[in-house]
């Protein structure tokens, strides 16, 4: 039985747009009927996904798992995050993103229970570990060592003054990998440590200043953006993040989106970019 069929909350995403051949996975049958067709990533591979309000807010400080709140309960976003991990060898997120996501685990079944077996299914296929790998960046050190998320296999790259602060705090299934002599760590290195371990899929889930560090060192080669219909407003008391921080690009460098395809459920839309950098010359 269909996914759909078995879980009526979630109706399968209407394609409006889909750039032809695209890579392909093969995903279970009921995986690509949700979906809406394939899925697929040529490898190695760099593919960012956030969720962002109509009017460009990503996150709400001081709210624990404020994109939740963002993407409107949305089962549809909660799917296509489940299945983006299901593709990942690791899931990289920042020191900020762990600590405002408490009770939160990186895992495919965690954004989408219902989808748990198919999941699983399509990481056996792949010939994958069951979950993928937790990757947090964390240059100080400074994260909950007690958090949930960290219970399955985790990589905490960070700097050598940070390693020495987590010491052995970490559960048995973290690993701490230094990756700088500095709390100021280099996005470069953390993608060559993840890959220098055989993860060749590195799914980004944030924050935005984690995304601006890898986009500006050009690593990131794709991106999901689910667009919430809801705004979430900004005041000049209480700013809230877009989708990078921290970086800047224009007028001098171009970062810019090729649309490989755009689905919809209801009023949310799930756009999927190839992304391509350039020097603007005046």
């Amino acid at each position: 039985m269909a996914l759909a069929a078995r879980h009526t909350r979630l109706r399968p995403l209407e394609v409006l747009y889909e750039e032809s051949q695209l890579p392909d996975f093969g995903l279970p049958d009921e995986l690509a009927e949700a979906y809406g067709g394939p899925l697929g990533f040529t490898e190695p591979r760099v593919y960012a996904n956030f969720v962002s309000s109509l009017d460009g807010v990503v996150a709400i400080p001081g709210v624990l798992q404020s994109n939740r709140l963002i993407a409107a309960a949305s089962e549809a976003d909660r799917f296509v995050m489940g299945l983006l991990r299901a593709c990942a060898d690791a899931v990289l997120v920042g020191a900020g993103t762990l600590s405002a996501a408490p009770r939160t685990r990186w895992t495919a079944e965690h954004a989408y229970p219902p989808a748990e077996e198919l999941y699983a299914r399509l990481r056996r296929q792949r010939d994958r570990p069951p979950q993928p790998t937790l990757a947090v960046l964390s240059g100080t050190g400074s994260i909950d060592a007690g958090h949930p998320g960290l219970a399955g296999r985790t990589l905490i790259l960070t700097s050598g003054p940070g390693a020495a602060r987590l010491g052995r705090r970490l559960p048995r299934s973290a690993t701490i990998v230094p990756i700088g002599c500095t709390p100021a760590l280099e996005p470069a290195a953390a993608v060559q440590a993840l890959r220098a371990g055989g993860h060749e899929l590195i799914l980004c889930e944030g924050g935005p200043t984690v995304l601006g560090s890898l986009l500006a060192a050009r690593f990131v080669d794709e991106l999901f953006l689910t667009i919430s219909p809801l705004l979430a407003g900004r005041t000049p008391q209480r700013p809230r993040p877009g989708l990078i921080e921290n970086a800047e690009f224009l007028p001098t460098r171009s970062i810019a989106g090729r649309l490989l395809s755009m689905r919809r459920s209801q009023s949310h839309l799930f756009a999927r970019y190839s992304l391509t950098q350039s020097t603007v010359l005046s």
